[in-house]
This record gives C-alpha cells, structure tokens and sequence, in this order.
C-alpha cells in the first residue's frame, strides 16, 4: 500500500519536473528571442494603429476603441501562443522532443508544459498592446484589465489545444509558421477582435462560430462589460472548454505518432 503511494508520489514528481523543464526552457528562449519582442510590439501597432485608428476616424467613439482593445488583447494572447507551439516542430530538428517523448514521462506533460511556457509568452506580449493602447488613448480599467488576466490562461490553452491539430501533422518547421499564420489571421478579421461581426452575412457568420478565437473574445467582451456578448458567458466558457479538449486529445495523439 505505502509503496503503491510512493510510487505514485514518484510519478507525480516526475510529471510536475518535466513540465517545469520545458515552461522554463520557452522562457529563456523567449527573453533570448528579440524578435518576439519586436513582434508583440509591431503587430498590435500595425492592427490598432492602422485599421483600427481609420475605423475610429469613420466610426469615432471611445466604445470603439475599448472594443478594439479587447480585441486585440485577446488575438495577442492567442497568436502569440500559437507560435509558441511552432517551436516543438523545431524541437524535432534538434531530437529535443524526441528525448522528452522516449523519456518515462506522459505525452501530455510535454504539450501541456509547451503550452504554459507559450502562455507566458503570450501574457507578457500584452505589454506591448496597451502601450499601443496608451499612445491612441485607449485604456481600460485596473478591474477590466485583471479579469482579462484571469481569463488569459483559459485564452491561452485554447489556442494552444488547437494549434497542436497542425503540429501533429507538420514536420517542416517553415511549413508550420505559414500554416499558424494561415489560421490566425481569418480569425483576427472573423472573430470579431477588430472589426464587429453582429451584421455579417450568413457565410461570415458560420464560420466565425466554428473558431475558438471567438467564444474567447465574446466571452472576455462579456465579462468585462465592453460590448453586450453575443452569447451568454456560460455558452462561451463551455464551448471554449470543449474545443480545447477536443483539440488537445487529437493534436496530442498525431504529435507523438510523428
């Protein structure tokens, strides 16, 4: 019985040092990293500061910019993850995540660490959207800001869970960062992050309601008050939890078939 514990105990140890190992590692690379510096800054100069800063001069409104600041929040927190997750591609080329997946540790250890050090990552690149924010005299409030926080992980893992699909079934490491590009901006333009979506027409509309980004976005707008959801939060939290499972157990099972 007592030995069964330890066993257990041992495992458990185990586990918890390998996802510390590898969320450890993406933080040193990441402050190693000046590009991704420079990319938390550009983009959201390049979506606030251009398209949003002419639909503020068409539309005008300061609802318009906290709007848009959520938004972009929120793609920052999602794109930045998911390009996080590219690296384990990477990691193949360097037999990285090869020596973790023939290591007596579970497969879920590996993605789940990749994804909590690309969620730091992620929370880290949204200094740079509200410094953005700031310089166009849009900001939220300290409270806003902290449930968005809060809600950054759930943001995060689900980005993180969908991107796996596309890590299992890409080897080239140029190959996947085209192909994360490729599923990041439509939902950037259909999830509603710049551009609101209540009057798209009934292609636009369906397929922002099969993206993950947009129960996100809907469900932070909701919470923090910014916009009335389109959903109710229950909705949004639930689909969000079921499309990360989904795509985690998927992305999961083809990653560690390659």
């Amino acid at each position: 019985m007592n030995e069964n514990l330890n066993h257990r105990k041992s495992d458990i140890l185990r586990e918890l040092n390998s996802i510390i190992a590898v969320v450890a590692r993406d933080i040193t690379v990441f402050f190693k990293s000046p590009s991704m510096l420079i990319v938390t800054l550009i983009m959201p100069l390049f979506m606030m500061g251009m398209i949003g800063g002419n639909m503020m001069g068409i539309v005008g409104g300061a609802n318009l910019g906290e709007f848009m600041l959520v938004g972009m929040l929120v793609t920052m927190l999602f794109m930045v993850t998911i390009l996080g997750m590219t690296s384990l591609v990477d990691d193949h080329e360097t037999d990285f995540t090869q020596e973790m997946l023939v290591s007596p540790i579970s497969r879920y250890s590996l993605v789940i660490g990749k994804i909590l050090g690309s969620t730091f990552v992620a929370i880290v690149s949204m200094i740079g959207t509200l410094i953005v924010g700031l310089i166009m005299n849009i900001y939220l409030p300290l409270d806003q800001l902290l449930l968005i926080l809060a809600l950054s992980p759930l943001i995060c893992f689900a980005a993180g869970a969908m991107s796996m699909i596309l890590m299992g079934l890409i080897k080239n490491p140029k190959t996947a960062n085209f192909a994360m590009m490729i599923i990041i901006m439509p939902q950037i333009f259909l999830s509603g992050a710049i551009i609101p979506i209540n009057e798209s027409n009934m292609i636009l509309l369906s397929l922002s309601r099969i993206m993950p980004m947009t129960y996100c976005i809907d469900l932070v707008r909701g919470v923090t008050g910014v916009e009335t959801p389109i959903f109710d939060p229950i909705i949004n939290f639930a689909a969000i939890l079921l499309l990360t499972v989904i795509c985690l157990m998927i992305g999961t099972f083809f990653f560690c078939k390659i």
